[in-house]
């Protein structure tokens, strides 16, 4: 079945927000933190954290520099 162009935008559009929320998984999954931990680090809630992994939040720049400098990661 073909699926018109508006379609395929909004399926690109989330496809980089679970782009980034993969990225962010891998982060702290590769530092070995939990949530709690990464949250703590970033001066944030668990719950933050959750919503940034889930994709329903985008990150600020700034919450990206804060993240990779948190989990030894580099941006960019």
């Amino acid at each position: 079945m073909a699926q018109g162009p508006e379609f395929v935008r909004e399926y690109e559009a989330l496809e980089e927000e679970f782009a980034l929320a993969s990225a962010v998984i891998g982060a702290r999954a590769h530092a070995g933190l939990t949530q709690e931990e990464l949250a703590e680090r970033l001066g944030t809630s668990q719950s933050a954290i959750a919503r940034l992994e889930s994709g329903r939040s985008r990150p600020s720049a700034t919450t990206l520099a804060k993240l990779a400098a948190a989990t030894g990661t580099k941006c960019g």
